[in-house]
């Protein structure tokens, strides 16, 4: 029962880390959980199996590029529980048309990847830090990823976006700390999650990550739900600005 009590709403939540971190905030005590996808079939299932297992959780369709959809469903997770303790700026996209260098990027791919994976978490800020002023704070958690710290031999677009996660955080974190709203970034490493199932399909390509992992094995949606789960707990009160990785050790080499 680490967040008895608390309301959170999660994006990018029918499937991955979205979906395991819902599931993790409602076996941890949340009062509420906002479920929140482009997916409407997999976010009710999502759903569904977390009332089924005692849990309060409702699903919103939100796409985190479009403004209007962001105050209608933080409208809607204050109209049902009251308020906003926790928004997880999970929503993401990568794909094989982002993997590309700088000269082979189109501008369609470097604008849809700055829509949804940095202008979404950009949106969620905005709209739910009102509401949580109203609470006397809250915890902001924004989804990087390993590729927000280091570079690679393509995916231009995608690190230029977790790049600006990455700060877009710790420049919110300063803002709002006076108000005891905190904000941090977690940025996982190679893991198994509905994104990347494509690009892990290609012969040899899941273990060659496997390879760069000191831990020895792929990550999963729960390595990252669990520290989702830290950083909207009382535990982390103290925490803000944090970048917290989770990959298995493998920029540390």
């Amino acid at each position: 029962m680490r967040l008895e009590g608390k309301i959170g709403l999660v994006t990018g939540a029918s499937s991955g880390i979205g979906a395991a971190t819902a599931r993790f905030f409602a076996n941890e005590g949340m009062a509420g959980v906002v479920v929140a996808d482009i997916n409407d079939e997999l976010g009710e299932k999502v759903v569904a199996e977390i009332n089924a297992g005692g849990g309060n959780a409702m699903y919103v369709h939100l796409d985190v590029s479009d403004e209007d959809q962001w105050i209608a469903a933080v409208a809607a997770c204050v109209a049902k529980y009251g308020g906003v303790d926790v928004t997880m700026n999970n929503a993401g996209m990568s794909g094989p048309a982002s993997r590309k260098k700088v000269e082979d990027t189109t501008l369609e791919i470097w604008n849809a990847m700055h829509a949804v994976n940095n202008t979404g978490v950009f949106l969620g800020m905005k709209h739910s830090i009102p509401e949580m002023r109203k609470r006397g704070g809250g915890s902001i958690i924004n989804t990087s990823s390993i590729y927000g710290i280091m570079g690679s031999a393509s995916g231009t677009a995608y690190h230029s976006a977790k790049g600006a996660v990455r700060m877009l955080t710790k420049a919110a974190a300063i803002q709002y700390a006076p108000e005891k709203i905190r904000v941090n970034s977690i940025h996982p490493g190679f893991a198994d999650t509905g994104m990347t199932e494509e690009l892990h399909a290609q012969p040899g390509e899941r273990e060659r990550r496997i390879g760069l992992i000191p831990l020895g094995r792929m990550g999963m949606p729960e390595d990252m739900a669990w520290g989702a789960v830290y950083l909207a707990s009382d535990e982390s009160s103290f925490v803000t600005a944090l970048e917290l990785v989770i990959d298995g050790g493998t920029i540390a080499q």
